[in-house]
């Protein structure tokens, strides 16, 4: 069965909520313009989307199928789905929703979220948890022969990130909206860079997907979420923060910033 482009069908067979008006033209243009400026699919690739079972990658992948429809290049897509191993079983959660709804799709049952939240790890398992997935997103590209990796990384994913490297990783530096790796056979794009995450979730409460349970257990109190509930707070008492932290990212004076001594 393949579902309408904009109607979806839950992993639980049950169909949206009403969508109170919503509509994603705005969504989908920044995700178009996106994907133009910087080149992000060309005609005739094959794109492999990771999808976690969260609103950011569902989303990015619904929306990429329905751009397939109105733009002259066409690409393929595979829905890719890494289950962490902590026992929720969100790879059959998301088999079903992916068979429900028409796409191609590959799963892998892993044990990447017991290896990373280990004792030896105690510090900071997201960072490699996260890790341990995207290899197996990059072996499958290898097999596939796929150059395109997307990834539903939006506005105040790249903002946080910045923060979390600079007060953890003492680095500037966050996530690319096209980031070229291994000599540039593979690349990861991220069509929503410019996309505030509160724009995703109303569409996805609109299309009425529920939140796939990974089972994780720092959900809710990772140093990511500490990071984005210290931005929430700013955010609260200024409305232009946000966007300016995001345009300063793109206005990096590197004459004002010291930089480390030379060793004698």
């Amino acid at each position: 069965m393949r579902a309408d482009a904009d109607r979806a069908v839950s992993p639980g067979g049950e169909p949206p909520r009403n969508t109170n008006g919503h509509t994603p033209r705005a969504l989908k243009q920044l995700m178009g313009q996106a994907i133009h400026t910087h080149e992000m699919i060309r005609d005739g690739d094959h794109v492999l989307v990771g999808v976690s079972g969260g609103k950011d990658s569902m989303s990015l992948l619904w929306l990429l199928r329905d751009r397939i429809r109105r733009v002259p290049k066409k690409y393929r897509l595979t829905a890719v789905h890494v289950d962490p191993g902590f026992g929720a079983d969100s790879a059959g959660q998301m088999e079903q929703f992916f068979k429900t709804n028409g796409f191609d799709y590959r799963l892998f049952r892993s044990d990447v979220g017991p290896r990373a939240h280990s004792a030896a790890n105690r510090e900071n398992p997201c960072f490699l948890c996260s890790r341990l997935r995207r290899k197996v997103l990059f072996d499958l590209a290898r097999e596939l022969g796929s150059e395109r990796i997307a990834l539903g990384h939006h506005k105040d994913d790249m903002i946080e990130t910045f923060f979390i490297n600079v007060f953890y990783g003492a680095s500037v530096s966050t996530m690319l909206p096209v980031q070229s790796l291994f000599g540039g056979k593979v690349k990861i794009v991220r069509p929503f860079y410019t996309v505030d995450e509160d724009r995703v979730r109303r569409y996805a409460q609109a299309m009425g997907w529920p939140a796939i349970d990974l089972g994780c257990p720092t959900a809710g109190s990772s140093k990511r979420q500490e990071v984005k509930d210290l931005l929430n707070r700013l955010y609260g008492s200024n409305r232009k923060i946000r966007g300016n932290i995001f345009h300063a990212l793109q206005n990096v004076k590197p004459e004002y910033l010291p930089s480390k001594p030379a060793r004698i």
